[in-house]
């Protein structure tokens, strides 16, 4: 990978890219950051938008980082700066704001250094996202959609300034626009180059600002016949509006709230914007606009390392998604798509003659993430849990058959013994398999309402030597002359297993056979008693089990 002398951060090199190459063994997760696959996308989905030949569509795969998107160039960029820079001290807690893709990125880098980590990010953004960092120990604090990315981002330095954190400042960090300057601007760069090929376009949304700086610095200085095309929301066209957004010391406002927060911004050092982008509104392209224009953005712009700033819809940007899962086998998210399509929409400008062989016209979109942070937003909305009428048809086409049943042991006095003694030594005995789902469902259901239970997983460690806990199991099959688990006893005798204790609790019966048993338990009238449906401890993936109606 090139290193760019001529940018002001550049004394600094980074450990992004600089694994050997073919390298099988890292010394730790953060060297894989960086040297993502370009892939020239296929006829097939050239054709089914009437893309000409002469035309070749490239993509970079950044979610073949290890957080999954583009967005862990600048985590380990902004942190490598700072530990530079004296700027962070070990162990000090980080905090950002972040759609969740930068949050992601910096709950990998932060796990591997050592530094906790607290994300602010709006209730809006994707369950997957705010689900993953805290997988990966980070916190995550939400705010209202209401107040927008601007919100977000006055929360984050509140908690700064609060707690003496350190503040990365994606959307106008230098490290930032640096890092893909000296990483990703210039893995195109040598790409393209032992490809010899020229890149004539890259497409991509501008977001921090920090991939249209970095990247587009690099391309005008190594390649400056390459044009940049930036994408936008449709409906929050803030570029295309002519209308900046305002840096500086806030105005006094006659929220407190508001007030504390500017200040307190500039106590940090930090540049507050004076009010959000008037014609930002809600859209569907979670990470490219957020409600006011980075000042990285800016920068891009003033230097004049934008030639041209397409729009794309939601809709455009599921379709175009959804077309490249299936037709290329890239699972990109709506970000992805849109800047597809924002590609696909410029390539149609242009005006290419289908025989126009002569030259050829590359293009490269930034994929900056991949499908699987999507699934709860309207981008999986079509795509069923449950088997469609087509996939019906398909299963019915053959038998089914369960595999070969497991020859049981016979029927010990011993075991018989254990079992019937088991059952009546605690007023509820669950046999359960410890991993079972169906088995989590009864014990579920009866911490919901409050019995105490002993549960006998038959299938641990304890039971495994000389094939005991089968023994066990063909005796308590010779009792209750039921296979399957759990198997639940009230009193010392079989109630049933995880279905029968849901309808059973739901027509009233569990609770008699719990008082007649004396087993305590949280009644209808109790404080904090349990009303909800029974059946909501099934396992999720049975949402068409015909038991959900009853």
């Amino acid at each position: 990978v090139r290193s760019s002398s001529s940018s002001p951060l550049s004394p600094l090199v980074t450990q992004i890219g600089k694994a050997p190459p073919g390298r099988i063994i890292h010394d730790n997760i953060l060297s894989t950051i960086g040297n993502t696959p370009i892939v020239r996308l296929s006829d097939r989905l050239k054709d089914v938008y009437g893309v000409p030949a002469c035309v070749n569509l490239y993509a970079k795969i950044e979610s073949q980082n290890p957080g999954g998107s583009v967005k862990d160039r600048l985590a380990l960029g902004v942190l490598e700066w700072a530990e530079t820079h004296g700027q962070i001290s070990p162990g000090q807690t980080v905090v950002e704001a972040s759609s969740g893709n930068t949050g992601i990125g910096l709950a990998v880098a932060c796990a591997s250094k050592g530094y906790p980590f607290v994300c602010v990010m709006a209730e809006s953004f994707s369950i997957e996202r705010r689900k993953l960092m805290r997988f990966l120990g980070a916190k995550v604090v939400l705010t209202n959609p209401a107040h927008k990315g601007s919100g977000m981002v006055i929360k984050a330095k509140e908690l700064a300034d609060e707690h003496g954190w350190f503040l990365p400042q994606q959307f106008e960090s230098e490290a930032n626009a640096w890092v893909h300057r000296e990483t990703t601007g210039a893995e195109i760069l040598d790409a393209f180059a032992g490809a010899g090929q020229q890149l004539d376009y890259l497409v991509a949304a501008y977001g921090t600002g920090g991939t249209l700086k970095g990247v587009g610095s690099a391309l005008r200085e190594a390649s400056p016949h390459t044009k940049i095309v930036v994408c936008e929301p449709d409906n929050a066209p803030l570029l295309f509006s002519g209308i900046k957004t305002e840096y500086g010391a806030s105005p006094s406002s006659s929220s407190s709230s508001a007030g504390d927060s500017s200040s307190s911004s500039t106590s940090s050092g930090l540049s507050t914007f004076r009010e959000p982008h008037p014609v930002w509104r809600p859209h569907l392209l979670q990470g490219w606009a957020t409600d006011f224009i980075p000042k990285l953005v800016d920068d891009a712009v003033a230097a004049g390392l934008v030639d041209e700033v397409r729009h794309v819809g939601g809709g455009d940007a599921m379709a175009a998604a959804r077309d490249l899962a299936r037709l290329d086998g890239i699972a990109s998210g709506t970000s992805g798509g849109g800047t597809l399509a924002g590609a696909l929409d410029m390539v149609k400008s242009l005006d290419l003659k289908e025989d126009n062989t002569d030259k050829r016209v590359n293009v490269l979109i930034m994929l900056a993430d991949g499908a699987e942070r999507y699934i709860s937003t309207p981008l999986f909305s079509g795509i069923p849990a449950d088997m469609t009428e087509e996939e019906r048809a398909i299963a019915a086409s053959t038998p089914s058959a369960p595999p070969p049943a497991i020859t049981m042991p016979p029927v010990t006095a011993e075991a018989l013994a254990f079992v019937n003694q088991a059952n009546v030594a605690d007023e509820v005995v669950i046999w359960s398999l410890e991993y079972c789902e169906f088995c989590w469902t009864i014990t579920r259901l009866f911490d919901a309402i409050g019995v105490t239970y002993r549960v006998i997983n038959i299938d641990s460690f304890e039971f495994a030597k000389d094939n005991q806990g089968n023994k066990y199991r063909s005796a308590l099959s010779s009792i209750t002359e039921c296979n399957t688990f759990p198997q639940c006893f009230i009193g010392g005798s079989f109630m049933g297993g995880a279905a029968d204790a849901c309808i059973k609790w739901k027509s009233g019966e569990l609770q008699k056979l719990l008082e007649s048993s004396g087993v305590t338990y949280t009644r209808a009238d109790d404080e904090g008693s349990y009303s909800g449906d029974a059946f909501e401890f099934l396992p999720k993936w049975m949402s068409q089990n015909p038991l959900r109606s009853l």
